[in-house]
């Protein structure tokens, strides 16, 4: 008789984060709560004591693929709520000097490259966006928001049909934290 071939990973819960398995995982920590749904029948998730664990039986090449992009979305879940996630943006120009303030859920960019109409880009989910001088700061827990919300103020000062080593202006990723 063969032996059943099962893939296991465990993730450890920490200090202060409580989860809860209900049609999804909810994470629930000090700096909030993240709530996210897996549609993959090959992956089981269940807790054990402090423990999250992900089995996969028989697993094929996909299926192991897919029970490390689930861990890995999981610990960023434990790593937003613990530590939260932060992106440094710097805002250059050559040529005219950039105004960017960041209001409800968008960011407006005024005089990019002398334009008469401000570009927008929009905050995804609670991302927040602090702009202080030519210093942008985006926060957040949920990492992908965190993540879109930087890449849509880089693409909102995107320049087409300029000679990009003469402009150079824009918003750009510095680091992260």
């Amino acid at each position: 008789m063969a032996q059943a071939v099962v893939l296991r990973e465990e993730l450890e819960i920490p200090e202060g984060i409580d989860v809860n398995l209900d049609g999804g995982i909810t994470v629930k920590g000090s700096k909030g709560q993240l709530k996210r749904k897996f549609n993959y029948p090959k992956v089981t998730i269940k807790k054990e004591e402090n423990k999250i664990v992900l089995e996969a039986n028989f697993p094929k090449k996909r299926d192991k693929a897919m029970l490390g992009t689930i861990r890995s979305h999981i610990n960023n879940m434990f790593i937003g709520l613990t530590d939260g996630f932060t992106y440094n943006m710097k805002i250059v120009y050559a040529h005219f000097p950039m105004a960017v303030k960041a209001t409800g859920n968008k960011v407006t960019i005024e005089n990019f490259l002398g334009e008469r109409h401000p570009r927008t880009a929009k905050i995804v989910g609670d991302a927040k966006v602090q702009v202080k001088g030519d210093e942008v700061v985006v926060t957040g827990i949920n990492k992908e928001e965190v993540g879109q919300t930087m890449a849509n103020l880089e693409q909102a000062t995107k320049i087409k049909g300029r000679d990009p080593r003469v402009f150079q202006d824009g918003i750009y990723f510095v680091s992260r934290e």
